[in-house]
């Protein structure tokens, strides 16, 4: 496994597996890798030649300064696991290397109605760092295919809108959310959680499967308010927001009928650590 900070180091190898007609497959992370980052790690390897991860914790996807100082950082830790992984190549670049110009960027972004709700709602000018960042990345990368998960399912929407836009030539693969054993997704954000607050963000993935199994039962309004219910009942958890949202265009729908494979999401406040989860429904 090679570990590069530089964009010319990279291209070095990248160079070497486009002259012997390698496909690649481009795991973009933030760090603090768990087995949800590992499992895209795992369907990368399974198909494309090379595989190559990047860790960058990219400060224009954060909309609250505090955040971004609190995001866990742990690259030896990442880079063993990446090793016992078999990745081919870890990118690990600063700053500079990623905007040269200066983080402002001279791209302009628009996602219509898919940045305007839920997590684009509540965390302004979020996906334009993501896209910004992700738009880099592939210049630099040039992959074949890149690996997402499911868990950020509104961001795999706005990656895939960004690779259409543009006519970037990438194939996105979204891979499912990976799960604790108590049903909490899995989450670098996890590692800030008190054992007591860790336990109880548990009923964020309860209240989720709750409107799932009862959506043939009640109503799509009496199944969001006792899935906030179960979420809220202690006192610990406070819902930002849970909607019931249509796959693709990602648009909250008010009612269930008619309607099959919607997408429930919802974003949780456990103490000053946010997260965010979404089943199939």
């Amino acid at each position: 496994m090679i570990i590069v900070k530089t964009v010319t180091s990279l291209e070095i190898h990248l160079n070497k597996f486009k002259s012997d007609k390698q496909k690649t497959g481009f795991v973009p992370t933030m760090g603090a890798l768990h087995e949800g980052h590992l499992s895209l790690v795992k369907r990368a390897k399974a198909e494309n030649d090379r595989v190559i991860v990047s860790i960058f914790v990219n400060p224009t996807q954060f909309n609250n300064p505090l955040d971004l100082e609190k995001y866990p950082r742990m690259p030896e830790k990442d880079f063993e696991l990446l090793e016992k992984e078999g990745v081919d190549v870890i990118f690990f670049p600063s700053e500079k290397e990623i905007y040269p110009e200066g983080m402002e960027g001279k791209s302009e972004f628009d996602f219509g109605n898919l940045e305007k709700v839920m997590e684009g709602k509540f965390r302004p000018g979020h996906f334009k760092g993501v896209a910004q960042v992700i738009t880099r990345l592939f210049e630099i990368v040039h992959p074949d295919n890149a690996y997402f998960g499911e868990k950020d399912f509104q961001q795999l929407a706005i990656i895939r809108a960004l690779v259409k836009q543009k006519k970037l030539n990438v194939r996105i693969t979204g891979c499912p959310t990976m799960r604790e054993p108590s049903g909490l997704a899995m989450s670098s954000r996890n590692l800030l959680l008190s054992p007591e607050m860790r336990t109880e963000a548990a009923n964020i993935s309860r209240a989720l499967f709750h409107i799932r199994d009862q959506r043939n039962k009640k109503s799509l309004q009496e199944l969001k308010n006792e899935a906030v219910h179960i979420i809220e009942h202690n006192g610990l958890l406070k819902v930002e927001y849970l909607e019931v949202a249509d796959p693709v265009s990602l648009q909250p729908v008010n009612s269930l009928e008619g309607k099959s494979k919607l997408r429930c999401l919802t974003a949780v406040q456990a103490g000053n650590i946010r997260l965010i989860d979404n089943v199939e429904v």
